[in-house]
């Protein structure tokens, strides 16, 4: 299973969020901290934004921060989200001929509610949890607290 671009950015930018929960980020930072299109980042924000994970302060000063505890966001509903869950053309839309007689749907679903149901069990502060110092200096940040 491979998560989506989108996916993996709102992962990233919630995790990068938490990191720094005492301070508003910018959409600027996030992309220049984890080197990633500007406007990826704008997009996943508001979107995060829309589904209640980030609050946006605008104005001079301005930026993003969690809009709910970090423990209070859960990773598989951020997924669940963010990705959009067509594994295969039956999935979705589309209709597959052999649909009637196949069950790789099936398999395929309980596949994925698997996966799922691992992400369930963990949130943005477990993915962070005792990692701030760490996770700041990989992104090259002196002093996470500031």
């Amino acid at each position: 299973m491979r998560l989506t671009q989108t996916c993996d950015y709102a992962l990233r930018t919630l995790m990068y969020s938490a990191t720094f929960s005492h301070r508003l980020v910018t959409i600027q930072e996030v992309a220049d901290q984890y080197q990633i299109s500007k406007n990826h980042v704008m997009k996943v924000v508001y979107e995060l934004g829309k589904h209640g994970y980030l609050e946006s302060v605008r104005g001079r000063g301005g930026g993003f921060r969690l809009a709910r505890p970090m423990e209070d966001i859960n990773v598989g509903d951020v997924v669940r989200t963010m990705e959009p869950f067509e594994l295969v053309e039956c999935f979705g839309e589309g209709r597959c001929v052999i649909a009637p007689a196949c069950d790789l749907r099936s398999v395929l679903n309980e596949a994925m509610l698997a996966f799922l149901h691992v992400l369930d069990r963990y949130t943005i502060a477990d993915l962070v949890a005792n990692r701030t110092n760490e996770l700041a200096m990989l992104l090259g940040i002196q002093n996470p607290t500031d």
